[in-house]
């Protein structure tokens, strides 16, 4: 207990040091030293998300796959990284080339001295990329092929989630001394926060392309078309993953604000409610239509409410933040069945929380504004569906020539044999033993 003080110095510098913005509402003069310490302390909290969606996903899958989950979390963040670094971050951020595209050196640029503040917001905006990527992952679980996976990680990580996140967040570094000029979609007057559309829309689409082109689990539908349940092997260990999750998404909102001033108080509440909202709507829905209270639908439905609240948590109300929250949490649970009657194989839900929460909660940023309600709306539904639509082909096109090529699917063997050990040549759990091989 004596070295408590040490636990708690990054929060008491935050505090100490938040001083420099400007006394006028939303308008700031300079990135000092105050916004550099709570822009790193919020890009740390968006990393723990990775850690988030690594358990969920291994809590919601079958042991025999768990090893094969960390692995793909793990490398995808890692190929992803790198790439961001070298093309992805120029190719978003750069001098603008009609809107669509961004162009510019930065990673080997002389001008970015190591006191450049442009470096943090590059940190917090790598971890956003490896969020949109790391979505597919739990829907394309326990049948992805390895190395098929990480060339899509990496291709999506370094070109397509840039060249999409320009049409909204373009310009966005210029404050840091880095390109220039909006995109086309900014331009319009579409606004996305925190990502409902750019990161969630866009992780789902990528996902929903993917369980498409790689097919169900072996086993997960019967030939009558009944469909047979695979339940995850660690509940508690899926719900510390959503704590996680829930945790770093305080930096995901509140850190994209990008400055240390009030404003990030009431983005926090917002981000809370809607995420209780959603764990309440989810978990009552299901208890009232199946009997009995679900803990994946109380998972989902708070993850949904978060995702729902990412692009309008700086311009709603508290109220609204619970009602987008709620609504969300609907979504989810309906969203799943959807899925399920269409024979879409999802494994964890990914896609009703990020890509149907992700185009409610970017609607949300019109329907719910707390002083212009209904403004833009049409700019706001154009964006929620043109961006994940283009996602959605551009990736089922890589998709498509990955599955023709290295691979996609794994084996119906090694989907047997459970891909840790089929992939890795390893076991999680050594000392268990099923019956069932599709256990």
């Amino acid at each position: 207990m004596k070295n408590y003080k040490f636990i708690l110095l990054p929060f008491l510098l935050l505090i100490l040091t938040s001083t420099g913005y400007s006394q006028e509402e939303g308008s700031h003069s300079v990135f000092d030293k105050s916004d550099q310490v709570f822009l790193l302390i919020s890009a740390a909290l968006v990393f723990i998300m990775q850690a988030g969606f690594c358990l969920l996903e291994m809590g919601f899958s079958r042991s025999k796959n768990a090893i094969n989950i960390v692995m793909k979390n793990v490398c995808d963040m890692s190929a992803g990284a790198i790439g961001f670094f070298f093309i992805g971050f120029g190719l978003m951020f750069g001098w603008s080339q009609g809107g669509l595209i961004g162009l510019g050196n930065f990673a080997t640029n002389p001008d970015f001295i190591s006191s450049s503040p442009v470096w943090i917001f590059f940190l917090f905006q790598v971890m956003f990329a490896a969020t949109t990527v790391t979505i597919s992952s739990g829907a394309m679980a326990e049948r992805t092929y390895f190395p098929g996976y990480l060339i899509y990680a990496t291709i999506a990580c370094t070109f397509i989630y840039p060249f999409l996140g320009h049409w909204v967040w373009g310009g966005g570094a210029t404050p840091f001394n880095f390109g220039g000029g909006a995109g086309w979609l900014y331009e319009m007057g579409f606004r996305d926060f925190a990502g409902s559309t750019v990161v969630h829309g866009v992780g789902g689409a990528f996902a929903l392309a993917g369980i498409m082109v790689i097919g169900p689990r072996r086993g997960r539908f019967l030939e009558d078309g009944s469909e047979r349940i695979f339940a995850g092997h660690n509940i508690p260990l899926g719900s510390l993953g959503m704590f996680l999750l829930f945790f770093g998404w305080f930096g995901f909102n509140c850190g994209s604000n990008l400055y240390a001033d009030a404003e990030i108080g009431r983005i926090g509440v917002n981000t809370l409610l809607a995420g209780a909202g959603g764990l309440v709507a989810g978990l009552v829905f299901h208890w009232i239509i199946r009997g009995w209270a679900d803990p994946e639908s109380a998972i989902n439905g708070a993850l949904g409410g978060l995702v729902g609240i990412t692009a309008c948590c700086n311009i709603v109300a508290p109220w609204a933040a619970v009602l987008i929250g709620l609504i969300c949490g609907l979504i989810t649970v309906v969203g799943g069945k959807v899925l399920l009657k269409a024979k879409l194989d999802d494994a964890v839900g990914a896609i009703p929380v990020h890509l149907f929460c992700g185009i409610f909660g970017t609607l949300s940023v019109s329907i719910f504004n707390e002083k212009e309600p209904f403004v833009n709306f049409g700019v706001q539904a154009l964006g929620a569906i043109v961006v994940p639509v283009s996602a959605f082909l551009i990736i089922w096109v890589i998709f498509v020539i990955i599955d023709k090529t290295v691979g996609l699917r794994a084996t119906e063997e090694a989907q047997s044999q459970g891909l840790d050990f089929a992939e890795h040549s390893a076991t999680a759990y050594p000392d268990f033993v099923s019956n069932d091989e599709d256990n």
